[in-house]
């Protein structure tokens, strides 16, 4: 949290110039790319990791698919997760963000900028609506980041929480590939008590096709992909120590 806190001191200076840029080309899609917009995130992104002395390694950038929308689902520590996957990931992607925490300063940037998805947990009918729409863009193309543990403890020490099967149901809606992602000391950058340079891995691991996952229910696919995920922490941590 005081890591933060002092990177966002450091770039104080640029945001009357930053926030307003992000701004204006998240209102103006019929000016800006995708592309365009998505390399603006990448941009903000580096300067914070320059300034709080982040680093980000990532494995497995191959497993990605090459063509078509696919669905991420990774381990949810905290605020710097989103930002660590889209650094590591050249193609545009989008997320899908729970509403509550998605109105403060920069964050409420970085969800208009990408395109992303405000999910109103307390409003079922609302959280439907947002399904289908990101379903619909997935089979059109587009790649999206959902956190199936739905929210993160402070100091995660890496632990892996139960996944929501309900985050499963945009993948049976479309069939598109899941990509896990495991994430390795994200926590440590912005909601830990750490205050160094810090390293923090993601790794993309092999898709599950609906091949495998199509016959399975909601909360099979849920404990098939976390199963995946702490398999490749336990290795990394285990290799590590």
């Amino acid at each position: 949290m005081l890591k933060f806190i002092y990177v966002i001191i450091m770039n104080l200076f640029r945001a009357p110039y930053m926030i307003p840029k992000m701004r204006r080309e998240a209102e103006h899609p019929e000016k800006y790319s995708e592309e365009e917009r998505y390399e603006l995130a990448r941009h903000v992104i580096r300067l914070m990791k320059l300034t709080g002395g982040i680093h980000t390694k990532a494995y497995g950038t191959e497993n990605l698919p090459e063509e078509g929308g696919y669905m991420m689902y990774p381990n949810h520590q905290g605020k710097y997760d989103a930002l660590g996957i889209i650094h590591t990931h050249k193609k545009t992607c989008s997320l899908v963000m729970d509403k509550a925490k998605s109105k403060t300063i920069l964050v409420r940037e970085f969800v208009d900028l990408l395109g992303g998805k405000r999910l109103d947990k307390k409003d079922v009918r609302q959280a439907l609506t947002v399904i289908n729409e990101v379903a619909q863009e997935v089979k059109e193309g587009k790649r999206y980041i959902l956190f199936p543990e739905g929210g993160y403890d402070f100091n995660n020490r890496n632990n892996v929480c139960n996944f929501k099967a309900g985050s499963f149901k945009i993948a049976l809606k479309t069939k598109a590939p899941i990509v896990p992602v495991a994430l390795i000391d994200s926590y440590k950058v912005f909601n830990s008590f750490w205050l160094g340079p810090v390293t923090t891995q993601v790794h993309y691991l092999k898709p599950i096709y609906a091949e495998e996952y199509g016959n399975l229910k909601t909360p099979e696919i849920a404990e098939l992909v976390r199963n995946r995920i702490q398999e490749k922490i336990d290795e990394e941590l285990g290799t590590l120590s």
